[in-house]
């Protein structure tokens, strides 16, 4: 294969047929995988340990959805406050696209959950099995006990790791108490008492991370993911690639150690690059969109580099106007700098909107069926509902007034609204007006709730009306 003549990395157009063979990587150490090892397991033990850590005595990430409280390290959501979740889906969305433009892939190949939960069902298989030789006769053997029970031992391992998965998945909605603290007795069986919807639930990501861990792997990537198709658009000149060098490697041929043939590229033919790879690609035939940048082929080379006596990075991190165009790659530019520009606009705002919000809520609802009434002292009466919602988590006692105005009243059932965390609570009031004082129509008018210890104080305004005398 000669050096291609373009000043362009090639780009592969992959064979998409999801009948393709099981791709079974071989394991390899260096720079860059130990990197991607510590990264991946480091998330996956933070995504295990987090709905155990607790906070003023309350599951700190607890994402409530049944009763609509969302916990978040003493702060409390409620579905009202969608807009910061929103908010946190783009801020992540936008911080994905500027590190891509960066960096290319190194969300899929160093952070995504299917990247690190393949890598661990496939370490499985390893350990079980052997490496990637031993699994290729594994898998081309034929049926005997001893390959039952490796199956078998296989699928139940993957099986423990995915009822983990699902677990933790549900602990973050359900809560770890309610999950793992209830029991029931079946005869002289402990078994787990759980509702219909957790129970459906852990079956959906059970099943989710089995089949996708398991069986689809890399398909998931190359035929489901929506990133490796649109990465493309996102890719420049100076965006750090995985990339095989043509010119230097070119033509390629084995030779014997010690020796560098005039006729030869640096490029040994080892195949060594293709073994590792986790989607079974060959680097060297161009950018390609079933590559996850797990730079798995830049440590196995730079190993084979440095046995042969040639320098290492035939394979590397480097990007197109590096490579092709023999310059000086442009780290800061105007779409890098774009993203940079709004993300720090969106994090400054929802961090403003966080300072800013006060976890006590009050709604204000008008009695429908009537605008205004006239009672028996000739006073003008409007009726509401004032809806209260503690949204910290620690019970108060609230207190709920009536901004001064001359000719108007307030009157409430309870002077006091004890509201534990989290709680809301519906209030019928009234404000009864002076018709002799009050002008005729719509009077504008405030209600104020405090807590008892005067640390939270918010208002409302709505309209009192004598429209319908």
């Amino acid at each position: 294969m000669s050096a291609p003549q373009s000043n362009k990395i090639p780009v592969q157009q992959v064979d998409l047929d999801a009948t393709k063979h099981r791709v079974h990587p071989r394991f390899v150490t260096g720079f860059y995988q130990n990197i991607r090892v510590i990264t991946m397991y480091a998330l996956l033990a933070a995504f295990l340990l987090l709905p155990w850590l607790r906070y003023n005595g309350r599951q700190a990430i607890w994402l409530d959805v049944p009763s609509q409280h969302y916990y978040i390290f003493g702060m409390t959501f409620l579905t009202q406050d969608f807009y910061f979740i929103a908010a946190f889906a783009i801020i992540a969305a936008f911080t994905l696209f500027m590190v891509t433009v960066y960096a290319g892939r190194v969300w899929c190949g160093y952070a995504c959950p299917q990247t690190i939960w393949t890598h661990l069902f496939q370490y499985v298989e390893k350990w079980v099995i052997g490496d990637r030789n031993k699994r290729i006769k594994f898998d081309k053997e034929p049926m005997s006990a001893t390959k039952v029970f490796k199956r078998f031992l296989i699928y139940f391992i993957w099986f423990v790791f995915s009822m983990i998965t699902a677990t933790t998945f549900v602990s973050y909605v359900s809560g770890t108490d309610a999950l793992y603290n209830s029991w029931q007795m079946i005869g002289f069986i402990p078994f787990p008492d759980w509702a219909t919807w957790i129970w459906v639930s852990i079956f959906i990501f059970a099943f989710s991370t089995y089949v996708n861990a398991g069986y689809m792997r890399e398909q998931m990537c190359i035929q489901i993911c929506p990133y490796g198709r649109f990465q493309s658009v996102m890719f420049d000149k100076d965006t750090l690639v995985v990339s095989y060098d043509y010119e230097r490697g070119e033509p390629r041929g084995a030779r014997k150690k010690g020796t560098n043939p005039e006729n030869l590229g640096d490029c040994i033919e080892c195949q060594m690059c293709v073994q590792v790879c986790p989607t079974g690609i060959d680097i060297r035939d161009g950018l390609q969109v079933a590559c996850i940048q797990c730079a798995a082929c830049v440590d196995a080379c730079n190993e084979i580099m440095d046995k042969v006596g040639y320098p290492r990075g035939l394979i590397r991190y480097t990007t197109e106007r590096q490579l092709a165009e023999k310059e000086k790659s442009r780290v800061f530019r105007p779409r890098f700098f774009a993203y940079l520009i709004l993300l720090t606009i969106l994090c400054g705002g929802v961090l403003y909107a966080l300072n800013d919000r006060v976890p006590l809520e009050i709604d204000i609802r008008r009695d429908r069926n009537q605008l205004s009434s006239l009672n028996q002292q000739g006073m003008i009466e409007n009726s509401y509902i004032v809806k209260l919602t503690n949204k910290t988590q620690d019970a108060h006692t609230y207190k709920i007034t009536l901004a001064p105005q001359e000719g108007l009243s307030l009157e409430i059932r309870f002077k006091d609204v004890p509201l534990d965390a989290g709680e809301s609570f519906d209030m019928p009031v009234s404000i009864y007006g002076d018709p002799d004082v009050i002008e005729f129509g719509q009077t504008p008018v405030t209600l104020n709730v405090s807590s008892e210890d005067g640390k939270y104080h918010v208002s409302k305004q709505n309209v009192f009306t004598t429209q319908g005398q």
